[in-house]
């Protein structure tokens, strides 16, 4: 080996350039375990309360599912605007042609249930008048009701319980919301770890060099850890709007990325969370599912007054007015039993999907970057400290071990 090459061959070269990879190493995991702490496990494990993990995400999904609706929901428009986009005629004729394919099927079902022997031994020609009034009203009585739900679908149904309801009893689900819009972000902070790491690694170098105290390589580790996780979150975020530096434009990397995050974003809401399906779900079961099911009622009720008035003459006679006056409550009760059958098709909720994710997306790619940021800043302001916490400890237990096995314990 050439004599000015020799120094490769000394131990103490090794020593002292293992300082700025350790400290690369350092930052690039710590940064990886603050990612990883953030998102999982989603249930919490270990021994409650204090000797274990649940990632910072699932174990407030509750909270972060409510600062999602009141910071980003919220301002990408009302519900009856979402309702309208899906054209409500489009749905009245979607719900009239699933119930015109089973109307015989729900109608003998109905009847069948509570009065066999009235409907068995009716004849063939009168069941037939039955269905086709039934039939006859659907389609009007369908648009009337689409229209009057349009017009009262937040007096139905309570869109942050919804939303909450979902995301909370889906920890994976509220993770992607996050993971997926961040995605290059994440990545950005888990690589910028290894350059920061580095670079800091070259200044604890120089302070060793000058001043060898055994303090200096955990110390150093420690601001490692915390310092290359605070700087790459910053850089997400901040500058918040776009600053000319020269011949160079800088803003947070997160913000500039706001066209291809409204893209990926809303493809994943419309097809999880804002769907028709969910829609008439929480209608007619969330906690205002009463006034819905009284809307229902409203409409269908006359219509079942005069298909099952058809039958009156012999019903009357056969069971008497008390079981004919159930006959009729009974078709109504099995309308609202039904009511969310037309929505279940996955390839029409697909197709509302398309409609409603352009809508969302327009918006979204118009918000200042203050109200934009707010979809992924929350995934790190909730025990962000903590966080920073560990990569701290951490980078400070990593400069111990380099102390302790690379160095030894030295003099002073």
């Amino acid at each position: 080996m050439p004599e000015a090459l020799s120094f490769l061959r000394d131990p103490a070269f090794w020593k002292l350039a293992s300082i700025p990879v350790i400290a690369a190493v350092v930052g690039w995991g710590t940064n990886w375990a603050a990612i990883r702490m953030t998102f999982r496990p989603l249930e919490f494990v270990g021994i409650r309360p204090i000797f274990g993990w649940q990632g910072i995400i699932p174990s407030k999904a509750r909270k972060m599912a409510s600062t999602f609706v009141d910071t980003t929901m919220i301002r990408l428009g009302r519900l009856s605007e979402v309702f309208e986009k899906m054209e409500p005629e489009v749905l009245a004729a979607r719900v009239s042609a699933v119930m015109d394919r089973r109307l015989a099927q729900y109608t003998d079902e109905v009847i069948l249930r509570g009065h066999a022997v009235l409907w068995e031994n009716l004849p063939e020609m009168m069941r037939e008048q039955v269905y086709a009034g039934v039939r006859a009203e659907m389609p009007a009585l369908i648009d009337a009701l689409m229209k009057d739900i349009g017009e009262n679908v937040e007096d139905l149904m309570d869109m942050k319980h919804m939303v909450v309801g979902k995301l909370e009893g889906d920890k994976a689900l509220l993770n992607r919301l996050f993971l997926e819009a961040g995605d290059a972000e994440f990545r950005f902070i888990v690589r910028s770890g290894l350059y920061f790491g580095f670079l800091f690694g070259l200044v604890q170098l120089l302070v060793w060099i000058v001043l060898p105290q055994w303090w200096v390589l955990p110390v150093f580790g420690l601001l490692v850890g915390w310092a290359t996780n605070w700087i790459a979150i910053n850089v997400i975020f901040r500058p918040l709007h776009p600053k000319k530096v020269g011949p160079f434009t800088l803003q947070g990397l997160f913000l500039r990325r706001q066209a291809e995050v409204a893209r990926v974003w809303c493809h994943l809401v419309t097809r999880e969370i804002i769907t028709i399906k969910n829609i008439v779900h929480e209608m007619m079961n969330g906690p205002k599912s009463e006034r819905t099911r009284g809307l229902i009622a409203r409409h269908i009720r006359p219509v079942v007054d005069r298909a099952v008035g058809q039958l009156k003459p012999m019903a009357q006679l056969a069971v008497g007015p008390r079981s004919y006056a159930s006959i009729k409550a009974s078709v109504a009760e099995k309308a609202l039993h039904v009511s969310e059958d037309p929505f279940e098709d996955r390839a029409f909720n697909e197709d509302r999907a398309v409609i409603v994710e352009q809508v969302l997306r327009e918006r979204m790619e118009t918000m200042p970057p203050d109200q934009f940021q707010d979809l992924l800043r929350p995934c790190f302001q909730e025990d962000e400290w903590k966080l920073i916490l560990t990569g701290a400890v951490l980078g400070g237990l990593a400069g111990t071990a380099q102390l302790l096995f690379v160095f030894g314990l030295p003099g002073g």
